[in-house]
């Protein structure tokens, strides 16, 4: 997808302003300015920082505090779905000995 397209799917955010957060990397598509692509993660990016910004007013000098903690929430969700995905594939009595383990550690 273009940045043309993108501006359409999210018009509160201007191209100046996405050029803004992408030379801070905030947002990262593929190519080099003006053929960036932009895939779907990305548009989703745009979306939360229109929403950041605009919606809740996150001030621009918070925002790398503010995606960061986010990108690791992300991540250890990530994560998690790979363990319980990992952990479906175990025989029976070995999953419901992780599963007790995870359950006594996680009160």
């Amino acid at each position: 997808m273009r940045l043309a397209a993108v501006i359409t799917l999210v018009p509160e955010v201007s191209a100046e302003e996405l050029a803004d957060w992408i030379g801070r990397g905030w947002v990262l598509p593929a190519g080099e300015p003006p053929d960036w692509r932009f895939a779907e993660i990305d548009v989703a990016r745009v979306r939360l920082l229109r929403d950041l910004r605009h919606a809740l007013a996150v001030e621009e000098e918070t925002l790398p505090l503010v995606l960061s903690l986010l990108d690791q929430v992300y991540d250890l969700r990530r994560a998690l779905a790979a363990v319980l995905g990992a952990a479906g594939t175990l025989p029976p009595p070995a999953r419901e000995a992780l599963l007790a383990a995870l359950r006594s550690r996680l009160g």
